[in-house]
């Protein structure tokens, strides 16, 4: 009785085709990056919840605070935009 130590050392055990896999990472990939949207939706949040505390405690000031809330809230979702860009990338560019 003659017993092979590899199972399937005789035959091509090519499971996937290379294209499958490579889409198959490409829609993963794009949609770990968009990750990214949640987070930023979570800062722009907290921003305008910082605004709302500070307004409250701080009524005179209102037009300096709603001016760094807005740079705030740019700063926070150029984060976002970079994150669908590169999920667009991943899947279309690439």
């Amino acid at each position: 009785m003659n017993v092979s130590v590899a199972p399937f050392s005789g035959y091509k055990y090519n499971l996937f085709k290379s294209e499958e896999v490579f889409e198959s990472a490409k829609v993963i990939g794009s949609g770990l990056a968009t990750i990214s949207l949640a987070g930023s939706g979570v800062g722009i949040g907290i921003v305008f919840a910082g605004l709302m505390v500070s307004i409250s405690r701080n009524p005179f000031m209102t037009k300096q605070l709603f001016t760094y809330a807005i740079l705030g809230f740019a700063l926070t979702e150029a984060i976002a935009l970079f994150g669908l860009m590169m999920a667009f990338l991943f899947l279309f560019a690439i």
